[in-house]
């Protein structure tokens, strides 16, 4: 028994302190992989994710002033990537309306959000749909699947909707990426063909889809909404096993590419992005499932 305990807590002691990381790859290759943000402060980013997300910061390669190739914070089932450029309009303005996130206690959650003086901005959202949702009692409302739910917004415009989910075993992990747009099935059914994926509704609503560690949901909006690149949400990203060749498959069935596929030693990572047909930038990457 002395033996037995002695084994068990050196290895206990071997397992990483941090255990964030992406789902597994589905039967395809795939996996939910990132999004990536456009900040004016990269310090301030980093701090709000390591500090209320519990984020572990990840730095990559260097430039000829030092500073790194590539920023990213990995969080459960993904990662945030950032880059230091001011956005061009927040992502309430374009079809990338959000990206989502379960918390285990919800007041907690946002006690430590406002005592860091950070906006929650549930009643913002609540005012622009021209209704108050059901249960909404100014910092929350009751959401599609029946949970507490609320919006946040990062200080460049990233919008981020919370719901409450007693039964986590982290504090906090990724949950979904929110498309608004006309014609929102039409996008969803480009997304189900291109990713080969079962449309699944979640909660209340029935226009979404699921790849590995996140939902994917589509709603509708007002027109005029704008493509990704520049603002506040500048891509979304999926983690692909064996990336060159599935490139290949999207180019025969005529995606084209906006970067072909390539590899960057620098930052352990092997890139290429498209953009889908509403204007969301997709990047797919083969590597980050090691940082």
């Amino acid at each position: 028994m002395r033996i037995f305990s002695v084994i068990t807590l050196l290895c206990l002691l071997s397992v990483p302190a941090h255990s964030q990381m992406l789902a597994s790859f589905n039967e395809d290759g795939l996996t939910y992989g990132h999004v990536h943000l456009n900040v004016s402060d990269m310090d301030r980013h980093i701090q709000i994710l390591e500090d209320h997300f519990g984020g572990r910061t990840v730095r990559k390669g260097s430039n000829a002033q030092g500073e790194p190739l590539l920023t990213a914070i990995v969080l459960n089932n993904t990662l945030v990537a950032l880059s230091p450029s001011d956005p061009s309009m927040p992502s309430s303005e374009t079809v990338m309306d959000h990206f989502g996130f379960k918390v285990r206690n919800m007041e907690r959650f946002l006690d430590k959000w406002r005592a860091d003086g950070l906006p929650v901005t549930t009643t913002q959202w609540a005012a622009a749909l021209g209704s108050e949702p059901n249960g909404f009692t100014g910092d929350t409302f009751v959401g599609a699947e029946g949970q507490i739910n609320a919006f946040i917004d990062f200080p460049n415009g990233a919008r981020v909707e919370l719901q409450e989910d007693q039964g986590l075993q982290q504090e906090v992990t990724g949950y979904h990426i929110h498309f608004n747009l006309e014609g929102h099935e039409e996008l969803l059914a480009w997304y189900t063909d291109i990713f080969n994926l079962e449309v699944r509704p979640r909660g209340a609503i029935g226009t979404t889809t699921n790849v590995p560690g996140m939902n994917m949901s589509f709603g509708g909006s007002r027109p005029g909404r704008q493509a990704t690149q520049g603002s506040a949400i500048d891509h979304i990203g999926f983690e692909i096993d064996g990336l060159e060749e599935f490139c290949r498959k999207l180019e025969a069935a005529g995606i084209e590419f906006q970067v072909p596929y390539r590899e960057i030693p620098a930052i352990d990572l092997n890139i290429a992005y498209i953009i889908d047909p509403r204007g969301v930038r997709i990047e797919f990457t083969e590597g980050y499932d090691e940082y």
